[in-house]
């Protein structure tokens, strides 16, 4: 029970932060303070994540909030037809990227728990005409959909902010088809964190406190039965997250990086 009320208490911690990012329009995967990447704007942050300015200019104003670690969907493979689930969509940036590529045939299912986000991502996917798109309020540790749904998981930066990572991948696993894909960027940990780090709320909130090591999140994803798992580091975001809190010295513990997987 003392678990589970910490569970709550950090839910309702990132979801407060993210109902604020979202009532500013934007700003921060990371404190909710700044950009991603500090002072470079929005545009700037995401063509620093792999993002091209086609990808840019191809959703609607305000989609792209900044709320990103690296870029789902330059591994994603996606083909015509097939259904995406995106775990904590935002205001809808991946998701609107992904309709482009499954096509009318395809669809694509956001998920986010921050009623303000849901509200944002549905107004985008009117004003943008993405038929394909619907957007869901729910909690990726109990995914509001059904079994063997999706060809491909995607999610940007937001598994790290999660207190119970079994389950998401647990919910993952049970969504996917069989054959299915996980396409996840994340913040992950490289060494052990100081305490004073690791119980800093506002670093939880900002993808920092909650990454857990490379060799846990592998182990993670095969209890939940994944193969095939590869996480690929990229050391280069340190540069980029020591933004996210500068002076704390957090791109000593964690960096961004790509986790693949199949059912």
């Amino acid at each position: 029970m003392k678990d589970q009320l910490k569970a709550d208490a950090i839910r309702q911690s990132v979801r407060a932060n993210y109902a604020g990012v979202a009532r500013r329009n934007g700003a921060s995967c990371c404190s909710g303070k700044t950009s991603c990447c500090g002072t470079p704007s929005v545009t700037d942050t995401s063509r620093q994540l792999g993002y091209s300015d086609d990808d840019l200019s191809a959703v609607p104003d305000g989609a792209n909030m900044g709320l990103g670690c690296g870029n789902p969907q330059a591994i994603a493979a996606l083909t015509p037809g097939e259904t995406v689930v995106d775990l904590g969509s935002g205001g809808g940036f991946d998701c609107f990227l992904a309709a482009r590529q499954v096509g009318p045939a395809g669809r694509v299912i956001g998920i986010d728990m921050t009623p303000e986000m849901i509200s944002k991502a549905r107004a985008n996917a009117v004003e943008g005409h993405f038929d394909n798109v619907e957007f869901r309020l729910g909690e990726i540790e109990a995914l509001p959909i059904a079994d063997n749904t999706a060809h491909v998981i995607m999610s940007n930066c937001v598994i790290n902010l999660s207190p119970e990572k079994q389950r998401v991948y647990q919910e993952a696993y049970r969504v996917l088809k069989a054959g299915g894909r996980l396409a996840i960027s994340d913040v992950v940990a490289l060494a052990d964190m100081p305490d004073d780090m690791r119980n800093d709320m506002e670093l939880l909130s900002g993808c920092v406190s909650g990454a857990s090591k490379v060799a846990d999140t592998e182990a993670l994803l095969r209890e939940a039965g994944f193969s095939r798992i590869t996480i690929t580091v990229d050391e280069r975001s340190r540069e980029m997250i020591r933004e996210w809190a500068p002076g704390r010295g957090i791109e000593q513990y964690v960096a961004s990086a790509i986790i693949e997987a199949v059912k």
